[in-house]
């Protein structure tokens, strides 16, 4: 297309009918300002894109160093966490081992009136399994956890049917106590 010439033309001036002064009007060419507005245009369009890139890198900059720190984050509670959990492990196990050897105490303690009561077998049975709490409560502090893991395993693969059976009935004692 070609530019149109300007072109100049006159226009009155105050809107009466005796309106004697005219001004001279310059009509501007529409085809120059639309290249010049496209060019413009264009020139924000790219400053914008490269704008939006420079975001980008700068977000994914951000967020690999969140990701690196979350990660060393992570890392430390996770070994926080092991450390804590084997202490309350071995506290509980502990405590465990004080439960049996105290019910043991209590039920050698009684023999001698279950021998009165229900006659010497049945105190010797008490005794029995007396000595026999004792046992564990003293294996059960003297064996690591990971020992005392592959005992449970092996128990278990032994008989299967027992170990679904303790499983339930400590569900249902666990159900009972936190009703």
């Amino acid at each position: 297309m070609a530019a149109k010439k300007k072109q100049p033309t006159t226009a009155t001036v105050a809107a009466t009918e005796n309106a004697t002064e005219t001004v001279q009007m310059v009509e501007t060419t529409t085809t120059g300002n639309t290249s010049e507005a496209k060019s413009r245009f264009n020139a924000a369009l790219d400053e914008a894109k490269a704008g939006a890139s420079a975001l980008g890198d700068e977000a994914k900059e951000r967020a690999e160093k969140a990701r690196i720190e979350a990660k060393a984050r992570g890392e430390e509670w996770s070994v926080e966490a092991k450390t804590k959990a084997s202490e309350l492990a071995q506290e509980g196990k502990h405590k465990a081992s004080e439960a049996l050897t105290g019910l043991s105490r209590v039920i050698n303690e009684n023999a001698p009136a279950i021998d009165e009561k229900l006659g010497a077998k049945y105190g010797d049975f008490a005794r029995n399994a007396s000595t026999s709490l004792q046992d564990n409560a003293r294996k059960l502090d003297e064996k690591s956890f990971e020992e005392l893991a592959e005992d449970s395993r092996t128990a278990i693969r032994k008989s299967p049917a027992a170990a679904v059976g303790l499983a339930a009935v400590v569900g249902f004692f666990f159900a009972r106590l936190f009703r």
